[in-house]
């Protein structure tokens, strides 16, 4: 059941409507990111500190406000943004897709230039937890993945951990990145395996709609691919190393109509 409209008068009209939150104008130049029960303060904060530090490390985002209680939720107030998602814009225009998937890996590899510092969360150990709690895995690729998960390489970069079009919003003044609550500190490559698996798993869900559909995300896919090892060109037998290890850790997250793949994947 959806949460009723907050009862405080400074919340705006809803915006959008996800898992973990809601989106609500704030006066005139903000969102209210209004949270569900079940997500603790502890994980707020934690979106909060990441995307005050991303934010000042450059990368196209909106900066952060203050976290706020509204009607005994928690909220993180952020600046608005005018524009849509990449995602909306490719439903009303599929015919930009090529330059929008090139668009998202110039966003994608600009990022990987940028450091985060010691503080934040390390990749290594979200990819570790997320495998250890994949209750699809069986036991032996599951000891399998995380083997091979040790063996990786690790980095220091931004890495967003959750970039698709959806999160991906283009303004007049040009396009941000939206959601960082998945960001950590780690290997580029990993992050662009896991935007691979979150994009080729849309593709081969059976709730991705026609073959068209499915077509369409798979050549927007391929041209992001593309363009980001032109920029940045090395990695990609590491790249093809991280893809079972990053899909047996998003079994852990239950994305409908995916298991099957995922754990296909996974297998390697």
């Amino acid at each position: 059941m959806a949460a009723a409209h907050p009862s405080d008068p400074r919340v705006g009209n809803l915006i959008a409507r996800g898992r973990t939150a809601d989106v609500y104008a704030w006066g005139d130049h903000q969102i209210l990111k209004l949270f569900n029960d079940g997500i603790g303060a502890d994980m707020i904060d934690h979106e909060a500190r990441i995307a005050r530090a991303v934010h000042a490390s450059g990368v196209p985002t909106p900066p952060p406000g203050d976290v706020i209680d509204v009607d005994g939720r928690i909220g993180l107030i952020y600046a608005r943004v005018s524009g849509v998602s990449m995602q909306d814009a490719l439903m009303r225009r599929p015919w930009q897709a090529l330059d929008w998937a090139k668009r998202m890996a110039e966003l994608h590899a600009g990022m990987h230039e940028r450091a985060f510092g010691a503080e934040f969360p390390a990749q290594r150990a979200v990819l570790r937890l997320k495998i250890a709690r994949a209750a699809a895995l069986p036991g032996d690729r599951r000891e399998a993945a995380l083997a091979g998960l040790e063996r990786m390489p690790d980095g220091d970069r931004i890495c967003h951990g959750d970039m698709h079009p959806g999160n991906v919003q283009i303004t007049s003044e040009g396009t941000v990145i939206i959601d960082w609550a998945d960001a950590t500190r780690g290997n580029p490559l990993a992050d662009v395996a896991r935007t691979s698996v979150i994009l080729r798993g849309m593709a081969e869900s059976p709730l991705a709609g026609s073959a068209g559909v499915r077509f369409f995300v798979q050549i927007f896919h391929a041209v992001y691919l593309s363009r980001y090892f032109h920029l940045r060109p090395a990695g990609r037998d590491e790249y093809r190393r991280w893809l079972p290890l990053v899909a047996a850790a998003r079994l852990s997250e239950s994305i409908p109509g995916q298991a099957a793949w995922l754990l296909a994947q996974a297998r390697g």
